[in-house]
């Protein structure tokens, strides 16, 4: 077998398995996070539920990583919302207790989460129907354990759940009621907020997301059935929601790193943007008005959030290597290992110099899908090339 070496200092970038100290020597398509801008995310929503007297949980989905989230709660381990079991499992190996696990309950999830019940971690799961009720209390009691659950409501016909006028929401409430399963509360997700793009409809969707998740309440409070939690959120109304009367927890998961769908909203600008891919220019067609580069939709997502906004960011936005926007460049194209960096149509700006070898980095349209295609953060700080530490992520289900 052929063995080739080279010292450190001979090779241009760090490969996989090496250590890179800067962003300049790193292996490329890789991903960046900037902690300043995470830390100032997170202090962003911390403050603004801490003045309207609502319990903040984060919802972990986006991050995947134990280092994110103790920085989320700097204070010790406290509540969190996770989208998968695995999720739950690895936070609870790192002294995370208090969880809603906030999607639709099915067998296999029921026994799983009440494993986890059973060791010690208060995990609340979600449902909607007298059948996930009866299921679950089977599970509770293979484990010997009681259950807690949250009665999903749909706020704006976006996803699963009831209405907070359906029939139904009593049935379930008295379903989990004979099976012996404590009601946490209610959960809702204003997931129409992704398609809005102006502060009055922000403010109207979080008050819609407020005043029927209240309502639902009211309905179990008032046929005798007790519900201690209100839980909304989502990225966009956290961020523009007035009144929070009757809700005591807010969920959001996005805000810490941003993106560039957040900010067509009108969430965010590019500059809060957390993460990004580093990637390296690889060729050129200057006939066609391209760069190439090495990351292609692996690396990126094929995520195209943007494309029903206003401003179509293509596969992603171009930054040069210490994170300045490019006018206008965005990744117009993507296969599975290359990006086309292109000049966004209709715009008169030029197509930068940019030199075989050279790096960019390229903001997400969706930091959850884009984050979800690495192994690990690299973590960097505003104005500097070196790579303070590499904090990673867990994946699966």
């Amino acid at each position: 077998m052929l063995r080739v070496e080279m010292d450190r200092a001979d090779a241009p970038d760090a490969g996989p398995g090496e250590m890179a100290a800067t962003i300049g020597a790193l292996a490329t398509p890789a991903l960046l996070l900037d902690k300043d801008r995470l830390d100032r995310n997170l202090a962003r929503l911390s403050s603004r539920m801490a003045r309207q007297g609502v319990v903040l949980r984060p919802h972990l989905k986006t991050a995947k990583s134990i280092d994110v989230a103790r920085r989320a709660h700097r204070s010790g381990a406290g509540p969190i919302t996770v989208s998968t079991l695995a999720e739950a499992e690895y936070f609870a190996q790192h002294g995370f207790r208090d969880m809603t696990y906030a999607v639709g309950l099915a067998p296999h999830t029921a026994d799983r989460a009440m494993r986890l019940r059973k060791a010690g971690i208060d995990i609340k799961v979600l449902l909607d129907s007298p059948e996930q009720a009866a299921m679950l209390a089977a599970a509770g009691r293979a484990a010997g354990v009681t259950p807690s659950a949250f009665v999903e409501i749909d706020c704006d016909g976006h996803r699963g759940g009831l209405t907070a006028t359906d029939s139904k929401l009593i049935a379930v409430a008295a379903a989990l009621a004979e099976a012996g399963v404590k009601i946490a509360g209610i959960l809702t997700h204003a997931g129409e907020s992704y398609g809005l793009s102006t502060p009055a409809a922000l403010v109207a969707a979080a008050e819609n997301e407020r005043a029927v998740a209240v309502a639902a309440a009211t309905t179990l409070r008032a046929a005798g059935h007790e519900c201690p939690v209100v839980s909304v959120g989502s990225t966009p109304t956290a961020h523009f929601a007035e009144d929070l009367t009757g809700v005591t927890e807010m969920r959001a998961g996005v805000y810490m790193f941003f993106d560039l769908v957040m900010h067509g909203i009108g969430v965010c600008t590019t500059d809060d943007i957390a993460i990004s891919v580093l990637a390296t220019v690889i060729g050129e067609k200057p006939e066609k008005g391209w760069i190439l580069v090495d990351a292609g939709w692996m690396a990126l997502s094929r995520d195209r959030g943007t494309a029903a906004q206003r401003v179509d960011q293509g596969y992603g936005l171009v930054c040069d290597v210490a994170g300045k926007v490019y006018s206008d460049l965005i990744v117009s194209h993507a296969s599975q290992e290359h990006g086309i960096l292109a000049i966004r149509p209709g715009s008169g700006q030029a197509l930068p110099d940019l030199p075989i070898g050279a790096k960019v980095r390229i903001l997400p349209n969706h930091a959850c899908a884009t984050a979800s295609q690495h192994e690990l953060y690299n973590v960097v700080s505003a104005g500097s090339d070196a790579i303070e530490a590499r904090w990673p992520r867990m994946r699966g289900w």
